[in-house]
């Protein structure tokens, strides 16, 4: 159960600064302290961002990682990495995101970097914040993968890596990590063409390393590249499957799907926390804190304050940061004002 009610947190990712994305395109004129100094730099600030918005859970705001799940690839073998992909212009769509050919075994034989993200994390973040780092699941990881004779489709890749993001859990909590978010959208987004007790089963074995010995959270969504969704925005299709994900939190967007469905929060709310996308991460409107404390009563008329956890719909690794601070401000702002309602502040 949620210690902190009406919690505020992130899912995982934060909007690099504009020097970092040059700095990305010009690596080759940076030596390896160079290069350690922008990573280092650059989690300072969006540790800096977070706690002065006043979140009670923070990130390193995944400056260390391409991509939510793109970067990766980086630390697997048996893969051949695509440097481009197939279109490179017009309207972005998930069709300009590489591909990349199965080449053996699929191995991480360095892991995946999250367990270096941790330390980094703790290292530099103030006392008082909760920490969280955020894993890709298997299903997800596959989503760029082309199978082949080995393994012939989309599910023989996906047991192929449960074994890998299994490890990087273990040795996440054995590092003293206390809140991981396992981020599964391609589930969410293909719930509705797919077995749901098959994905099920896929996370529950995936996170057994993990359950029970640190906070457990999942992030179900429809797909944000470039601001984009990519499967049919509906929480219908994932349930009463997803109930049985073996985890401590659960968090949905919502505010950007005008809270659709928001019912099933009530549900979701008598077996674990559930964390409520109340900041639409897909449009520049910027919520005022009325307009956030208007969304967390909403909330709380299908859930208890002890169960609710508020956050943006998805990482603000797509919003311009100007946006996304001010969002996370005003979201902490609107919270904090219910809490004082209801006597918990």
């Amino acid at each position: 159960m949620n210690e902190c009610p009406l919690r505020t947190s992130v899912i995982g990712s934060y909007p690099p600064p504009g020097w970092l994305e040059f700095a990305s395109a010009n690596l080759d004129k940076f030596g390896p302290p160079d290069k350690e100094e922008l990573i280092e730099d650059a989690a300072v600030i969006a540790i800096h961002d977070q706690v002065s918005a006043g979140l009670d859970v923070i990130t390193d705001g995944e400056v260390t990682r391409l991509d939510f799940n793109l970067s990766f690839y980086g630390f697997l073998s048996g893969i051949e990495r695509e440097s481009e992909p197939a279109r490179r212009f017009g309207p972005p769509a998930h069709d300009q995101r590489g591909r990349h050919r199965v080449t053996g075994e699929l191995a991480a034989p360095d892991g995946l970097g999250c367990v270096a993200e941790w330390r980094r994390l703790r290292r530099l973040a103030p006392p008082g914040p909760s920490l969280k780092v955020s894993v890709p699941g298997p299903y997800t990881l596959t989503g760029r993968l082309i199978p082949n004779d080995q393994y012939p489709d989309r599910w023989a890749l996906t047991e192929a890596l449960i074994p890998i993001v299994r490890a990087e859990l273990e040795e996440l909590v054995a590092e003293g990590c206390e809140e991981i978010c396992v981020d599964e959208p391609s589930m969410s987004c293909y719930a509705y063409r797919e077995e749901t007790s098959r994905f099920v089963h896929i996370f529950n074995r995936t996170v057994e390393p993990a359950y029970g010995r640190c906070r457990l959270a999942t992030h179900l969504c429809f797909g944000n590249y470039k601001g984009r969704a990519v499967g049919p925005r509906q929480y219908k299709p994932l349930f009463p499957a997803f109930f049985d994900l073996h985890v401590d939190e659960m968090h949905l967007e919502m505010a950007s799907r005008e809270f659709a469905e928001l019912e099933i929060i009530t549900e979701i709310a008598q077996r674990m926390d559930v964390a409520t996308g109340i900041v639409d991460v897909k449009s520049y409107y910027v919520e005022t804190p009325e307009d956030i404390a208007d969304r967390v009563r909403l909330c709380l008329k299908y859930a208890p304050p002890h169960r609710l956890v508020f956050a943006p719909d998805c990482g603000l690794s797509q919003t311009a940061r100007w946006a996304a601070h001010r969002k996370l401000a005003n979201m902490v702002i609107g919270v904090k004002a219910v809490r004082l309602e209801l006597g918990l502040a």
